[in-house]
Protein backbone atom coordinates (compact mmCIF):
# COMPACT_ATOMS: atom_id res chain seq x y z
CA UNK A 1 0.00 0.00 0.00
CA UNK A 2 1.15 3.21 -0.73
CA UNK A 3 0.51 6.08 1.82
CA UNK A 4 0.38 9.74 1.02
CA UNK A 5 -1.58 12.63 1.00
CA UNK A 6 -4.96 13.08 -1.30
CA UNK A 7 -4.96 14.25 -4.69
CA UNK A 8 -7.77 15.86 -6.96
CA UNK A 9 -7.56 12.95 -9.01
CA UNK A 10 -8.54 10.92 -5.93
CA UNK A 11 -12.08 12.74 -6.05
CA UNK A 12 -14.16 9.78 -7.05
CA UNK A 13 -12.91 7.05 -4.83
CA UNK A 14 -12.88 9.70 -1.97
CA UNK A 15 -16.48 9.59 -3.07
CA UNK A 16 -17.19 5.96 -2.81
CA UNK A 17 -15.34 5.82 0.88
CA UNK A 18 -17.05 8.15 2.10
CA UNK A 19 -21.46 7.68 0.78
CA UNK A 20 -20.67 4.14 0.69
CA UNK A 21 -18.33 2.49 3.54
CA UNK A 22 -18.34 5.38 6.17
CA UNK A 23 -21.39 5.09 8.29
CA UNK A 24 -22.92 8.46 6.51
CA UNK A 25 -25.93 9.06 4.97
CA UNK A 26 -26.08 11.83 2.85
CA UNK A 27 -25.02 11.77 -0.72
CA UNK A 28 -22.81 14.88 -2.24
CA UNK A 29 -25.55 16.47 -3.77
CA UNK A 30 -23.62 19.27 -5.59
CA UNK A 31 -20.45 17.80 -7.10
CA UNK A 32 -18.77 21.22 -8.11
CA UNK A 33 -18.85 22.54 -4.02
CA UNK A 34 -17.84 19.20 -3.22
CA UNK A 35 -14.41 19.32 -5.57
CA UNK A 36 -13.95 23.23 -4.62
CA UNK A 37 -13.44 22.23 -1.12
CA UNK A 38 -11.62 19.21 -1.77
CA UNK A 39 -9.30 21.67 -3.51
CA UNK A 40 -8.69 23.64 -0.58
CA UNK A 41 -8.51 21.20 1.85
CA UNK A 42 -5.61 19.52 -0.01
CA UNK A 43 -4.06 23.44 -0.44
CA UNK A 44 -4.08 23.57 3.35
CA UNK A 45 -0.82 22.85 5.32
CA UNK A 46 -2.65 22.20 8.59
CA UNK A 47 -4.68 19.60 6.79
CA UNK A 48 -4.10 16.27 6.18
CA UNK A 49 -6.43 14.22 4.01
CA UNK A 50 -4.62 11.05 4.01
CA UNK A 51 -5.06 7.81 1.50
CA UNK A 52 -3.99 4.55 1.04
CA UNK A 53 -3.66 3.28 -2.37
CA UNK A 54 -3.98 -0.21 -3.57
CA UNK A 55 -3.50 -1.10 -6.82
CA UNK A 56 -4.21 2.19 -7.90
CA UNK A 57 -7.03 2.69 -5.85
CA UNK A 58 -7.76 4.64 -2.61
CA UNK A 59 -9.05 1.80 -0.31
CA UNK A 60 -8.12 3.75 3.39
CA UNK A 61 -8.49 7.57 4.44
CA UNK A 62 -7.51 9.09 7.45
CA UNK A 63 -8.34 12.64 7.61
CA UNK A 64 -5.61 14.83 10.28
CA UNK A 65 -6.11 18.39 11.10
CA UNK A 66 -3.10 19.89 13.43
CA UNK A 67 -4.14 22.66 15.22
CA UNK A 68 -2.40 25.37 16.51
CA UNK A 69 -2.59 25.68 20.59
CA UNK A 70 -1.44 28.99 23.37
CA UNK A 71 -1.18 26.21 25.68
CA UNK A 72 1.59 23.58 26.47
CA UNK A 73 4.31 25.81 24.85
CA UNK A 74 2.37 26.71 21.79
CA UNK A 75 2.99 23.00 21.05
CA UNK A 76 -0.45 21.82 18.52
CA UNK A 77 -2.51 19.42 18.90
CA UNK A 78 -4.18 16.96 16.18
CA UNK A 79 -7.57 15.95 15.69
CA UNK A 80 -8.12 12.28 13.30
CA UNK A 81 -11.87 12.21 11.71
CA UNK A 82 -13.01 10.32 9.11
CA UNK A 83 -11.27 7.09 9.70
CA UNK A 84 -12.70 4.74 6.94
CA UNK A 85 -11.82 1.51 4.83
CA UNK A 86 -13.66 0.07 1.53
CA UNK A 87 -15.33 -2.80 3.33
CA UNK A 88 -13.61 -5.61 0.61
CA UNK A 89 -10.14 -4.40 2.19
CA UNK A 90 -11.09 -4.30 5.75
CA UNK A 91 -8.79 -6.32 8.32
CA UNK A 92 -5.23 -6.27 6.16
CA UNK A 93 -4.12 -3.67 8.19
CA UNK A 94 -3.92 -1.07 6.05
CA UNK A 95 -6.27 0.88 8.41
CA UNK A 96 -3.02 0.68 10.80
CA UNK A 97 -0.65 1.89 8.59
CA UNK A 98 -2.03 4.82 7.73
CA UNK A 99 -2.95 5.45 11.32
CA UNK A 100 0.92 5.52 11.67
CA UNK A 101 1.53 7.40 8.93
CA UNK A 102 -0.88 10.28 10.15
CA UNK A 103 0.25 9.98 13.79
CA UNK A 104 4.26 10.51 11.91
CA UNK A 105 2.82 13.37 10.85
CA UNK A 106 1.84 14.92 14.01
CA UNK A 107 4.86 14.31 15.74
CA UNK A 108 6.39 16.03 12.92
CA UNK A 109 4.57 19.08 13.44
CA UNK A 110 5.41 18.81 16.72
CA UNK A 111 1.84 18.09 18.32
CA UNK A 112 1.63 17.15 21.89
CA UNK A 113 -1.49 15.02 21.33
CA UNK A 114 -3.66 13.60 19.00
CA UNK A 115 -7.52 13.41 19.90
CA UNK A 116 -10.03 10.69 17.53
CA UNK A 117 -13.65 10.19 18.72
CA UNK A 118 -16.13 7.79 17.38
CA UNK A 119 -19.53 6.58 16.84
CA UNK A 120 -18.82 2.92 16.95
CA UNK A 121 -19.36 1.00 19.80
CA UNK A 122 -18.08 -2.42 18.24
CA UNK A 123 -15.32 -4.09 20.07
CA UNK A 124 -13.49 -4.37 17.04
CA UNK A 125 -13.37 -1.29 15.80
CA UNK A 126 -12.35 0.15 19.88
CA UNK A 127 -9.71 -2.36 20.20
CA UNK A 128 -8.35 -1.08 16.67
CA UNK A 129 -7.90 2.47 18.37
CA UNK A 130 -6.60 0.99 21.12
CA UNK A 131 -3.68 -0.52 19.43
CA UNK A 132 -2.98 2.41 17.41
CA UNK A 133 -2.04 4.01 20.74
CA UNK A 134 -5.43 5.57 21.41
CA UNK A 135 -6.57 5.49 25.66
CA UNK A 136 -9.79 5.53 25.51
CA UNK A 137 -10.38 5.95 29.52
CA UNK A 138 -8.01 9.27 29.29
CA UNK A 139 -10.83 12.19 28.14
CA UNK A 140 -14.73 12.12 28.11
CA UNK A 141 -16.04 13.79 24.81
CA UNK A 142 -19.05 16.03 24.93
CA UNK A 143 -20.95 16.06 21.00
CA UNK A 144 -23.46 19.58 20.14
CA UNK A 145 -25.21 18.92 16.73
CA UNK A 146 -26.94 21.44 14.82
Amino acid sequence: MVCREALLHDINDLHELYTKHLRVTEEILDAEKWTNLLKTLIENPDYHLLVGEVDGKVVVSVTLVVIKNLTYSLRPYAVIENVVTHSGFRRKGYASVLMEHASEIAQSKHCYKIMLMTGSKEEGTLRFYERCGFDMNEKTAFIRRF
